[in-house]
């Protein structure tokens, strides 16, 4: 079984500075489990409001919360597991497989994902009932 088969907690590069720190993520690095094709991220989400819902057929991420904190709530189909993010340096990889949800966003919270695909619906499973079919056959 190949290391990155499971959500993993992953530690980020860190550059401790008086002045403030820096953290990076670059092409190449041998903690990412994937080449980065493309990098987005969700702001400004209301209180109480969820993200995610879905998961993915081929796609991995790394999500990293920017700012503040949140949880994501992994499902393989038969097990919930969550994960707070809540510092820049950390990083949740999640192979694909795994259905997610984001919740308890606190105020001025941003998630940052990392994706090893560029965009195609084609890739996400959006419907809860499909994804179930989908894991009982794995």
């Amino acid at each position: 079984m190949d290391r990155y088969d499971k959500p993993a907690m992953l530690d980020l590069p860190r550059i401790y500075d008086p002045r403030g720190n820096l953290t990076f993520i670059q092409h190449g690095d041998s903690n990412l489990p994937f080449d980065i094709e493309r990098v987005y991220w969700t702001h400004d989400v209301p209180a109480g409001e969820e993200r995610g819902g879905h998961s993915h057929h081929v796609g991995r991420e790394l999500l990293v919360a920017t700012s503040g904190s949140f949880n994501v709530n992994l499902f393989d189909g038969r097990n919930w597991q969550t994960y707070t993010l809540n510092r820049p340096y950390k990083g949740l990889y999640i192979p694909p497989g795994y259905w997610r949800t984001l919740d308890n966003f606190a105020s001025g919270s941003v998630c940052m994902v990392l994706t090893s695909t560029r965009y195609s619906e084609d890739d996400y499973v959006r419907d809860f009932d499909e994804f179930m079919k989908i894991s009982a056959g794995r």
